[in-house]
């Protein structure tokens, strides 16, 4: 049966979170496939997909290692997919109960859409940093649901370029068609949310207002020490690229329409 969804995991030396991460896709009603990259050199990750032993997945190694750069280890997995939706999902992450179906049926009734997203739900072993994350993401749901009401496109752009970001890589749904040129593979980090917010300029999104993901919070790319500073190089380079691509006008537009979402 072909699938509906193509799920693409990029894994690196995290062996002992994947089965759950993997197990979570399988389990969404619709057909699925999975395909999992693995970025690690000693290839850690194969004996898990091999004892899960479902035909369903289908495990990679990254030909070219990419050093730290998940963009470049997404795209490539997306080359190896079939399904018209594609998620990209984060190997420590887990995906809600219902999400793929729900994701289905919005982009079913939303035609031009061409990224559907919801809910974050943190989850981790520190209380105080949970606590912290839950207020973020409560109010990431709020300003969702702000922007959902003024359309489709322009406070999703907005608020994407200016503002805290809405979602996390693993929390969207994306039709194959929207993926472009997929991950800017320049971007150490932030290339989630440069290609998600190209996506909603181009074709619009849709928010969910449920559960789409189950996001752990521990060590990552994103807590690394330099985070900041390469989350600030990442930003900038995708404001220049947008410029560049839609106008200074729509720009500093968008900028002015950022500051009336930040009050929610």
């Amino acid at each position: 049966m072909t699938a509906l969804v193509s799920v693409v995991i990029a894994t690196h030396n995290r062996p002992h979170l994947l089965a759950d991460t993997v197990r979570s896709a399988l389990e969404q009603d619709g057909p699925v496939e999975v395909v999992v990259v693995d970025d690690g050199p000693t290839g850690s990750a194969r004996p898990v997909i091999a004892a899960l032993s479902d035909p369903r997945v289908r495990y990679f190694t990254n030909p070219q290692p990419s050093t730290g750069r998940p963009a470049a280890v997404r795209n490539y997995g997306a080359t190896q997919t079939t399904g018209p939706l594609l998620h990209f999902l984060d190997d420590d992450d887990r995906v809600p109960p219902g999400f793929y179906a729900a994701a289905r049926a919005a982009l079913t009734a939303r035609s031009r859409a061409g990224l559907v997203y919801g809910v974050i739900e943190p989850f981790g072993d520190d209380p105080a940093v949970i606590a912290t994350e839950r207020a973020y993401f409560h109010k990431a749901r709020r300003r969702s649901r702000l922007c959902r009401r003024l359309g489709r496109r322009w406070a999703f752009v907005a608020h994407m370029l200016f503002n805290a970001t809405l979602l996390v890589c693993s929390a969207a749904i994306i039709r194959r068609s929207a993926l472009g040129t997929g991950f800017n593979e320049a971007l150490l980090l932030g290339e989630d949310v440069d290609l998600y917010t190209r996506i909603m300029r181009e074709t619009g999104a849709v928010f969910l207002d449920q559960p789409t993901l189950h996001y752990r919070i521990g060590p990552s790319l994103m807590r690394q020490p330099a985070a900041d500073r390469l989350i600030r190089q990442s930003a900038a380079m995708g404001h220049a690229a947008y410029r560049a691509r839609w106008g200074r006008a729509e720009y500093l537009a968008l900028r002015i329409v950022a500051r009336g979402l930040r009050w929610p």
